[in-house]
């Protein structure tokens, strides 16, 4: 009955009817709202009079009057505190004027904004309204069945105050806190509950959580007599889902890259699966077992995002320091798999013969190919860039589909195509060089010892030949500069219609084709072969193109800051050798030696996903001609639901399975996920996020702490970017953004420095930053939330701060 009545006054129905304690009421339905104005100024009179008569049924006495939306109490939004409540009502007319301000508040200014951060429709908000009868509490509070903070399903958390308990809902005042497992509560009383109270409001939680199937955000009393009321049960919309279920021991410890890798947002279905046949390609080509569709076992979907089972792994310290600096993004990653194997007391004996074998086995099967690769590319690092564009091209014509093909054969196309992008050829010319190149960086940062800092030596890594994503964004700088005859079109049209408008050849050519040729296949999150390249959708080319045609000072032109970032990494090159020289001879040959081959391979870094696209923008292409034919059939309602199966489900769709039903649950569950804007880099079994466990403390008030990802430091003006497509960027501004991957490093070109949610060192957002000499910092907690647009920052890259206000 949402329809009718709302999520708040539907829930409390079903606790009636479950036999819970909820005081006595009445509803207003939806039907009594519609006709009424926004302002809702006066009430029909016969619509005032059904409100006094139920009224006085309740005894005409002290009551709440609250709201009960059919936008409330969503699986994503639990509209918490958006419309207004009103408590201790007294009087007919006191209530009917209540009941008006109630309906009127869906309209008031935070509601609005409510909805429209969560894609809500205004004009498909209605409201109830919830009048019941006041409980005089001893006690009242918030009880949540799973913990909101760390994600642990296994506690419940309760916040409680005396008296009304408005100092906990609405956040005055420091209420007593509880954190409840499953053991008895001791029997004293401890702040204003005692033992058995807490008992009863775990044991109640638990029977709402069972009868709503979710965690619950529960709103509770307790009388002058001890009984406990309930006064509203909601899904607690913030957690982040839980790993599936599995036979294997528990408990399990999972990881995650995407937040390194810039890729926050969940994969489609198909994109999924995409990454799983990838994933058991690489491991078949190296003899070790993987299922073609489903991948490498211990590869799992949370909350649409690809993590893995890391409990084994984390019994073995040198896997753990990997995990921790490579996957997770730092020491700070590092940190938080010993505490957890500590916590969960994983032994290093833990599957030991298991991971001896599968390291031998690894190092026989790559250490030849390896070795071969590292010594061509140390002695002759001049030859990997062309070795590397060769596999490119042969990349791309063996990735190219054939002409004609039935769905059946498209399917089989899509399983195997990516078998030429990662074989061997690939990972000795494409992989390993780039490899080489990284470790090659490392190696005068020991060898210098206190004679420089790993920030010089990171100037080094400024300006690197041979990256593509650099080439692909200085493009763009020139193509801007060639559009400039048509500035004012290009700065005054939304980039939605600018793309529109030239997909449909209604713009004038001034050189857009040859670079979506080339470059087409790129976008955000563009390893999810589900979602849209810019040769589909270029509104974020033309968003990236208006924001180069606002450069009007020479000196910050992106080509001559490139360059004088490639001259400044020159001149600190030269002056590290010179300072070695004071270690000795042999020393200072062996720095400027590892400094030239990190400059002349590390470029290369871009090339291997660059490759790897080939193969995803031609998944794609075959998954949606599958899908028009699908759409055609009317099994399909357009032809991108197919992003929406994996393959196995494809090909029951060919045969003529209906899926309908189930992509539309899956595509409701896609866009809540989208939402989400923290994703726990590792996640338990039973839902904690170690991390959030224990959050890092910032060094001071005002200075957030991140991760050094480019050195230098900037002091400028933030600009908060959630979305590439449609950012504006002023020239020297702070780009403030969630995450970063290629699809968002043209808006580095203009600005003055990077601040990032997410990533590492050494993910593609601080190397490109790098090369351009702009000052960034990643892995910043909360950067979006707590920096704002306008706000005067300073972002010192060397130290990995942000400083808020900086004096």
């Amino acid at each position: 009955m949402t329809h009718l009545v709302g999520g708040k006054a539907a829930a409390l129905g079903e606790m009636l009817k479950a036999g819970e304690l909820v005081p006595d009421g009445f509803c207003l339905t939806t039907a009594a709202f519609d006709g009424l104005s926004s302002a809702a100024d006066e009430l029909p009179d016969g619509l005032r009079a059904q409100i006094v008569t139920a009224y006085e049924r309740l005894a005409a006495g002290a009551v709440a009057v609250r709201s009960s939306a059919t936008a409330e109490d969503l699986p994503f939004a639990s509209f918490a505190g958006q419309q207004d409540t009103y408590l201790d009502v007294v009087g007919a007319d006191a209530v009917v004027k209540a009941v008006r301000d109630c309906w009127a508040s869906l309209w008031n200014a935070r509601a609005v904004q409510y909805r429209e951060a969560n894609g809500i429709g205004h004009d498909t908000a209605r409201m109830a309204v919830i009048v019941q009868r006041m409980v005089d509490p001893e006690v009242a509070g918030v009880l949540f069945t799973a913990n909101p903070v760390t994600g642990t399903r296994t506690e419940s958390v309760v916040d409680a105050a005396p008296g009304l308990g408005t100092a906990v809902v609405d956040g005055h005042g420091r209420p007593d806190h509880y954190v409840l497992t499953g053991h008895r509560m001791p029997t004293t009383r401890t702040g204003c509950l005692d033992g058995p109270q807490l008992d009863e409001l775990r044991s109640t939680g638990l029977r709402l959580q069972n009868l709503f199937d979710s965690p619950q955000d529960v709103e509770w009393a307790i009388d002058k007599n001890g009984v406990l009321w309930l006064l509203q049960s909601r899904p607690v919309t913030t957690l982040f889902p839980l790993p599936p279920r599995t036979d294997r021991p528990q408990p399990r410890v999972y990881l995650t890259n995407g937040p390194v890798q810039g890729m926050l947002r969940p994969f489609t279905r198909m994109g999924f699966c995409g990454q799983k046949i990838a994933f058991g390609i690489i491991l078949r080509e190296f003899g070790l077992p993987a299922d073609p569709l489903d991948g490498p076992a211990g590869i799992v979907d949370i909350g649409g995002r690809m993590y893995f089972d890391a409990t084994s792994a984390l019994a073995d310290k040198g896997l753990r320091g990997y995990l921790g600096d490579g996957w997770l993004g730092g020491p700070q990653g590092t940190a938080v798999l010993e505490r957890v194997r500590k916590d969960l007391s994983i032994s290093p004996a833990h599957g030991r013969a298991a991971r001896r074998r599968f390291k031998s086995r690894l190092a026989l099967r790559l250490a030849p190919s390896v070795a071969v690769a590292a010594a061509r590319a140390l002695l002759r690092p001049a030859a990997a860039p062309a070795r590397a564009l060769r596999v490119l091209e042969e990349t791309e014509r063996r990735t190219t589909a054939p002409a004609h093909m039935t769905a059946a054969q498209r399917l089989h196309f899509v399983e195997n195509v990516q078998k030429s992008v990662f074989h061997k050829r690939t990972l000795a010319d494409l992989y390993w060089p780039v490899a080489v190149g990284l470790l090659a960086a490392r190696v005068p940062v020991a060898l210098l010892r206190d004679a420089a800092t790993a920030g010089e030596v990171e100037t080094v890594l400024r300006g690197m030949p041979n990256n593509i994503t650099t080439e692909m964004d200085l493009e763009l700088w020139h193509l801007a500069r060639r559009a400039r005859e048509h500035s004012g079109v290009l700065l005054d049209t939304p980039p939605a219609e600018l793309a529109a408008r030239y997909l449909a050849g209604e713009l004038p050519e001034f050189g857009l084709g040859a670079f979506l040729a080339r470059y087409g296949r790129r976008g955000a999150a563009e390893i999810d072969l589900g979602v849209p390249r810019w040769a589909e959708d270029p509104a974020p080319v033309f968003s990236m193109i208006a924001n180069y045609l606002l450069v009007t000072d020479p000196e910050q032109a992106p080509d001559r800051r490139f360059a004088k970032a490639a001259a400044d990494a020159e001149a600190m090159l030269g002056e590290l050798v010179e300072r070695a020289r004071g270690l000795g001879r042999v020393r200072a040959g062996a720095v400027g030696f590892f400094l030239r081959r990190a400059r002349e391979l590390g470029g290369l870094r871009e090339l291997p996903k660059f490759a790897w696209l080939y193969a995803i923008a031609q998944m794609r292409e075959q998954m949606l001609l599958v899908g028009e034919e699908l759409a055609a059939r009317g099994l399909l309602e357009c032809c991108h639901d197919v992003m929406f199966l994996d393959l196995r489900e494809a090909r029951r769709a060919v045969d003529g399975a209906n899926f309908r039903e189930l992509i539309a649950e899956r595509r409701e569950t896609y866009d809540r996920e989208k939402r989400r804007r923290y994703i726990p880099r590792v996640l338990l079994s039973d839902g904690t996020d170690p991390e959030a466990a224990v959050p890092p403390a910032a060094p001071r008030e005002g200075l957030l702490a991140g991760v050094a990802g480019a050195p230098g430091t900037v002091t400028a003006v933030a600009r908060v970017v959630l979305d590439p497509a449609d950012a504006r960027l002023e020239p020297g501004e702070i780009l403030v953004a969630p995450t970063t991957d290629p699809g968002w490093t043209p808006l580095f070109l203009t600005a003055g420095g990077l601040v990032a949610e997410t990533g590492s060192p050494m993910a593609h957002g601080p190397t490109v930053a790098r090369e351009y000499g702009i000052p960034a910092v990643v892995s910043v907690t909360g950067a979006t939330q707590l920096i704002r647009s306008g706000q005067r920052i300073t972002v010192d890259g060397s130290t990995g701060t942000v400083d808020l206000a900086p004096r």
